[in-house]
Order: C-alpha cells, then sequence, then structure tokens
C-alpha cells in the first residue's frame, strides 16, 4: 500500500504505461508540413500556381462526376475540405490530393447494382465508401502499412490505369454520342454502343471531337493554357445563346450551389459490410498511387518523403470528404504535375485552389447549368487517353518482355472483368513473380580470377572451383519452395569428378535467412555429404542468417568451425585442409 501511495506502480503497469506514451508519441502530427517557409515572393509564386490549377482542373473534377455517377457538385466537394485536409495532416509540400479516375471508376463499378447513380442513396454509399477508406488509412499509419503500397509494381500500375483509361474512354463515348449503355461490362458497354450507332447525335459527336482536338492540341502546343476551362467557359457562352439543348445536344442540368451538408452517410450496417471490399480496393490504389507520386516529386526537388504523415494526411482528406457528402479522393499525378509545372512548391498552392472553389460554389454555380453533358465526356476522354502511358509501356516492352505481359494481361482483366478484380489479380501476380524468382534463384559455381574477382559459372556435374574445393553461390534466402535447389546443386557437384570434391564452400551472403524445413533439409545434406568424406563450410554468413543456423541446428551439423563471416577465411580453412597452394580469390564475387 504504502508503495503505491508513495507514487510507485507495479513494474507491469509502469511498462504499459511506457508503451502508451511511446504509441502516442508516434501519433503525434505535425500540422500543415506541407506549408514550407516561404519568401513573399515564393507565396505569390504558389498563389498564382494555385489559380492555374483551379483554371484547369475544375472542368476536370466535374468531369470525374461522369465516372463516379454522382452529381457535378460533388466534383467540386473533393476539392474542396479534403484538399485543406490533406494540407492540415499531410507532409507533402507538391501532392495534390482530389478527385481521381482511378477510384472513381473502383466504386461506381460495384456501386451501381446498389443503388441508381446519382440518387440520394447511392450518394450515401458513396460517402460511406470514403468513410471506410479514411479508416482503412488511419490503421495504416497507426500500425505503418504503408509498406503496402510496394505489392504494386510500377509495371502493374502503368497496366491498370491503362485499363482503366480504356474502360473510361467507353463510357465516355456513349455521353460524347448521346447514347447510353446498360451493360456493367465495358466490353458488353462497347459492343452496344457499336450497334446504337445509328442513333448517336452528330451534333453532340460533331461538339466533342472539337473539344478532343482543342484540348489535345492545347496540351502539346500551349501546356500552360487553361485549354479545358476556356472550352467550359465557351460552350456554357453558346448553349445559353443558342440554346444547343434544342439542337439535341443534352446539357448538364441545374447544378445546385452553396457549401456542402455535414454529416455522417444514413447506411445500413449490412450495406457498411458489403462496402468494404470496395473500400480496400480504394485503399490499395490510394496508397500505391499517392505514395509513387509523392516520392517522384519529391525526388524530383530533393526532398525527404514522410510516408507515414502522408497516409495520416490521406486518411483526414478521405474523412472530409465523406462527412462534406462527396466520393473518395486520391494523389493524383496528373493534378500534382500540374501544380509543379505552374509552379507550386508548397501546400499553400492547393489551399488556393481550394478557395477559389469556395468561390465558384458560392457565386458561380448558376452558369453550369447550360454546359453541354458531351463536353464533359470529351474532357474526360482526354483524361482517358492520358491514363495509357504508351512511352512507359513500350520501355516495360523493350527491357522485360515478360513484365510487359503482366501489364497487358492487368489491363484486359480491367477492361473485361472489372477493376476491383484487376487490382487483385495484379497484386497476386506481382507477388507470383517475386515468389518464382525466389522460387528460382540464381546459382553458380565461382572460380578465381585475376585481380581478387570471380568468374560465375552455371552449375554442373563435374565443376570445381579448384581440384577438390567447389565454391557455391545460391541467390536467394533458404525457405520450404526452394531448398530442393540448394540440395540438389550440392548433391550433383559433390558427385562424379575427375578429382573428387572435399570440400564446398557456400558463398551465402544473398542468405539472410533460412527456415525450418529448409534447414532440416540442410542438416540431412551435411550428414550425406559427410558419410561420403565432404566437408561443407559457409562463407559470408550475416548475424541473422547466423542466428537463424543456430537456432536450427545446421551450425551444430556443419561444426562451429565451418561458419565464417568472411569468404576468405573460408577459402583459407578449406586449402588447408587439402594442403592445396593459396590462390588469389577475394571477397567481390561477380
Amino acid at each position: 500500500m504504502w508503495r503505491r501511495r508513495a507514487g510507485f506502480a507495479p513494474k507491469e503497469k509502469r511498462l504499459d504505461a511506457g508503451l502508451w506514451r511511446n504509441g502516442m508519441a508516434e501519433l503525434r502530427v505535425r500540422l500543415f508540413a506541407g506549408l514550407r517557409r516561404m519568401t513573399p515572393a515564393a507565396a505569390l509564386r504558389n498563389a498564382a500556381a494555385g489559380l492555374t490549377l483551379a483554371s484547369m482542373n475544375i472542368p476536370q473534377v466535374l468531369g470525374y462526376t461522369r465516372i463516379a455517377g454522382t452529381p457535378p457538385i460533388s466534383g467540386l466537394y473533393t476539392v474542396l475540405l479534403p484538399l485543406v485536409g490533406f494540407a492540415a495532416f499531410g507532409s507533402s509540400a507538391h501532392l495534390v490530393v482530389a478527385a481521381d479516375s482511378a477510384t472513381a471508376a473502383i466504386f461506381s463499378g460495384s456501386l451501381s447494382g446498389m443503388a441508381a447513380p446519382a440518387s440520394p442513396h447511392y450518394m450515401a454509399l458513396v460517402s460511406m465508401v470514403a468513410l471506410l477508406t479514411a479508416g482503412l488509412l488511419l490503421m495504416a499509419r497507426i500500425f505503418k502499412l504503408g509498406f503496402l503500397a510496394d505489392f504494386l509494381s510500377r509495371t502493374v500500375l502503368v497496366g491498370f490505369l491503362a485499363g482503366v483509361g480504356v474502360q473510361v474512354a467507353i463510357v465516355m463515348a456513349g455521353d460524347m454520342l448521346n447514347l447510353s449503355a446498360s451493360a456493367h461490362s465495358s466490353l458488353v458497354q462497347a459492343i452496344q454502343l457499336a450497334r446504337m450507332l445509328p442513333q448517336a447525335s452528330l451534333p453532340s459527336a460533331l461538339l466533342s471531337l472539337l473539344v478532343v482536338a482543342a484540348i489535345l492540341l492545347g496540351k502539346r502546343f500551349a501546356p500552360h493554357v487553361p485549354v479545358p476551362l476556356i472550352t467550359v467557359v465557351g460552350t456554357i457562352a453558346a448553349s445559353a445563346a443558342f440554346d444547343l439543348r434544342a439542337h439535341g445536344i443534352a446539357v448538364i442540368g441545374a447544378v445546385p450551389g452553396g457549401l456542402p451538408a455535414l454529416g455522417l452517410p444514413d447506411v445500413t450496417w449490412r450495406e457498411t459490410l458489403a462496402l468494404l471490399p470496395v473500400a480496400a480496393s480504394c485503399f490499395v490504389m490510394i496508397i500505391a498511387q499517392s505514395a509513387a507520386t509523392a516520392r517522384a516529386f519529391a525526388a524530383r526537388h530533393g526532398e525527404a518523403v514522410d510516408a507515414d504523415a502522408d497516409i495520416l494526411g490521406l486518411a483526414a482528406a478521405n474523412a472530409a470528404a465523406a462527412l462534406s457528402g462527396t466520393f473518395v479522393v486520391n494523389g493524383s499525378p496528373t493534378q500534382t504535375a500540374m501544380a509543379d509545372r505552374a509552379g507550386g512548391t508548397s501546400q499553400l498552392a492547393q489551399l488556393v485552389f481550394a478557395g477559389l472553389v469556395l468561390v465558384v460554389l458560392l457565386f458561380l454555380t448558376g452558369p453550369l447549368h447550360y454546359l453541354p453533358r458531351c463536353v464533359l465526356g470529351a474532357i474526360v476522354l482526354t483524361i482517358a487517353i492520358g491514363m495509357i502511358d504508351v512511352r512507359s509501356l513500350h520501355e516495360i516492352r523493350r527491357e522485360s518482355p515478360g513484365e510487359f505481359m503482366l501489364a497487358l494481361v492487368t489491363a484486359a482483366t480491367v477492361v473485361a472483368v472489372g477493376v476491383e478484380q484487376a487490382i487483385l489479380l495484379a497484386t497476386a501476380l506481382s507477388l507470383f513473380r517475386h515468389v518464382r524468382h525466389s522460387y528460382r534463384p540464381y546459382t553458380a559455381v565461382l572460380t578465381p580470377r585475376a585481380a581478387g574477382a570471380w568468374t560465375a559459372t552455371p552449375v554442373a556435374s563435374g565443376m570445381q572451383t579448384e581440384p577438390g574445393l567447389v565454391v557455391y553461390r545460391f541467390g536467394a534466402d533458404l525457405f520450404y519452395a526452394n531448398y530442393t535447389r540448394f540440395t540438389q546443386d550440392l548433391s550433383v557437384l559433390a558427385g562424379e569428378a575427375a578429382t573428387p570434391v572435399r570440400w564446398i564452400v557456400v558463398e551465402a551472403g544473398a542468405i539472410i535467412n533460412i527456415d525450418f524445413t529448409a534447414a532440416h533439409a540442410v542438416r540431412d545434406l551435411i550428414r550425406q555429404l559427410a558419410a561420403r568424406h565432404v566437408a561443407v563450410a559457409f562463407g559470408r554468413v550475416a548475424p541473422s542468417l547466423r542466428a537463424d543456423m543456430d537456432r536450427h541446428g545446421v551450425t551444430a551439423a556443419v561444426g562451429e568451425a565451418h561458419v565464417f563471416t568472411t569468404l576468405h577465411e573460408a577459402l583459407q580453412a578449406a586449402r588447408q585442409a587439402l594442403a592445396l597452394p593459396p590462390a588469389d580469390g577475394g571477397e567481390r564475387p561477380a
């Protein structure tokens, strides 16, 4: 009792308190870390970049609502509170968090079967997906799961975005022709649109082609000119002046202005559970795409990346999206590149962007009533075209045909099956490719050459490094799936040869760990080779490998004196045992 009154606590409680304090320290945040100190001139430059970003991206976020199946006003909501949320809690000075075609395609394909697009129930489901995604991102921040971004390789991401680009282009083709396809599958939609071509609106098609040509030519010859904004303003004026709707060109209709109503989405528990896989797919895409974008632009400017802080910022942005009644937001590569080209060097540019959107919401939504629907479709089509990175696909094909096929399979799955299934398949194929490399690692027999270097030769019966000695390299960790390669190679090398093999030195520089199954097989092999008077030694043994060898009894089987931290020591021991003269074999295997 006295110990407690005096301020002492049991050891267990003191440990728990320490863990709690450490956990809270991990969750400490630095607000507005992306707002770095700057001179007045730099602040003005960032404000101008925000103005440029708004002029180019407001039409795009309106267009993304066509992919998402939500009212046009919801696109503006994605660049209001979510932008502020990321600026407050994220760390990247460059990443622009807003509506994104990839995540919009993910949830729209799943939710369209649960509620009518753009209906109040659909919007509640959309907001719940954003809230669940925010929760998953928060968990990723707490448990430091940012490494999940690495499970989608750049190859897979290029293929995935190309598939989404084709999928979005098919959907937008319907808007551009004033046609409506009812199928959920992109391939079936394409077939339906082809059959309905005789019913297409010629004025809509001509206006759409004109808009697409103007935007693409503007990107090519005048990248700093806000051609999409000019197009939107010009077609709104033409629509109001000449009543384009009376000439067969559909308009988007009334767009209510004002600030978003804040609140939690009204969704049942059963619907919430059904939305979890959709949110998980959005989570994977957000983690992968945002991390890749933040890293790329940080590297371009020679800056460090705090992935954990950015994940927290993304969680805050998606929570803000959910509470303001809009859809999932993501780190956008295209909008980040626009901000960078415009001279943005901090989140101040994004906050100015949000401020301009606020002005539009309060005072300028009325004219949007006259905006032709086909113009939004044409704007989104140009975005879809930009998602198909032909240059990267060509580079992948030239350098790695196998990875190119992986990208094509991912793209085809997006178009033929769906976005969620493509993410799962892409992740599985990436992991399979990695496991395949570990399952079939590079192995070789090393022979010395001049200047202490080595020559690596494929394993074959009779191969020796020196008479009676074999130096063998295994290029991966030893685990249950690849240990047979190791044991078979050593058995082959210890077989028939002009000079009987008496020592095998394993160059273990690439072996960091050995698991239970592989260790048992290696112990059995060592005993079999010992019965044939072949000794085994391990060189370049890392501390982690030594710990595994000790724990699994491999060290005891091979002998404490046959485990070395350098290859030189292992070779010296083998040569002394064989009474071989010194040779020029150094520590630099090829």
